[in-house]
């Protein structure tokens, strides 16, 4: 991705190894701060996915690789250290896709180099084909952040509009700012300035206002995982998203790769929902904003159903949900998806 650093732009990755250590931007700090989180041992790795060092399920798909590859060469107990890193966020697939694969592989180095380059290749082609459903101006709203920082480089939801900006096409992004941790606000915008792409953050419950409004082409967002039937789960309020764009007749697109697809669940309500601290919901920077007295509920994520869905991005093509076994065939034929 490019990363603008005391007026330069530069070329970093969101996570990668170097030295025996696995590095991550820290987006905790996006964007006040570009710094850069060590993660020594399969404990800070943990930390680092637990706590939302990185986030974006390709992204910490990613990081448990490079994790499970510093503990093997750490000589820590590997039962311990995959346990840990399995335990920490239990919606995003890729995680439990990462772990398998590096146990498949010995937990080697060249296996985590190897999952990583893949991850980067695959958002580059869900690029390419999500880049052929942008017109020339035009205006896109995506929720949550799906981009560069969320997969290692290029992003989901992200990339097609990185290359429709490289191409000239114009474009606008309507940009949620995605309460209660903002990842619209804070990292979606951050990585867009950094691109030069038009955009303006919106309140949540904006939506709707701009849509009706008829200022809204299309709608384009990630996913952590979906489901064989297409029910999909992705950040809490991208369910409402959906609904709203197919009432006002706007395309609703899901850019995934193959390891965020999930065939062993039939349909979304066997898509385990993580429930986050309620902190996150009473407070804004650790200052509270709630009434003295009030609890919170805290969903991390919501399921929307596959109806909703116009066509899913993959590095496959790109396939309305009837035609989702489709990919699964292509998935069955991908060697890197077989392990």
């Amino acid at each position: 991705m490019k990363v603008i650093v005391d007026g330069t732009a530069k070329t970093m990755l969101a996570v990668w190894f170097e030295n025996g250590i696995v590095k991550l931007i820290d987006q905790r700090k996006i964007p006040e701060k570009l710094e850069i989180f060590d993660a020594r041992n399969s404990d800070d790795v943990a930390y680092a996915i637990r706590d939302m060092v990185v986030r974006g399920a390709p992204a910490i798909g990613v990081t448990a690789a490079y994790g499970l590859a510093m503990a093997y060469n750490n000589k820590e107990n590997m039962g311990e250290a995959v346990e840990k890193i399995r335990k920490t966020r239990p919606t995003a697939h890729d995680l439990f896709k990462a772990i398998h694969y590096m146990e498949e592989n010995g937990f080697s180095l060249d296996a985590a180099n190897r999952y990583s380059q893949e991850m980067i290749n695959r958002s580059r082609k869900i690029g390419e084909y999500g880049n052929t459903l942008i017109p020339e101006k035009g205006r896109i709203l995506t929720h949550c952040n799906a981009g560069a920082l969320a997969v290692v480089d290029w992003g989901t939801a992200l990339a097609p509009m990185r290359i429709a900006n490289n191409e000239g096409k114009k474009i606008f992004v309507y940009v949620d700012e995605t309460r209660p941790r903002l990842q619209g606000a804070r990292l979606t915008a951050w990585e867009l300035v950094q691109e030069g792409i038009d955009h303006a953050v919106i309140a949540d419950n904006a939506a709707g206002f701009f849509m009706g409004k008829g200022d809204v082409d299309l709608v384009i967002v990630g996913a952590d995982r979906i489901a064989a039937n297409g029910d999909f789960a992705n950040k809490i309020g991208t369910y409402e998203k959906a609904v709203l764009a197919r009432e006002n007749g706007i395309p609703f697109y899901v850019a995934a790769p193959g390891s965020t697809f999930d065939f062993t669940i039939p349909n979304g309500t066997g898509i385990p929902i993580e429930e986050r601290s309620q902190e996150e919901v009473l407070n804004v920077e650790k200052i509270r904003i709630a009434s003295g007295g009030s609890r919170a509920l805290n969903p991390a994520f919501d399921v929307t159903p596959f109806k909703y869905v116009a066509a899913f991005i993959t590095e496959y093509g790109i396939f309305t949900p009837s035609k989702i076994g489709s990919i699964r065939k292509m998935m069955d034929q991908d060697l890197f998806m077989r392990v």
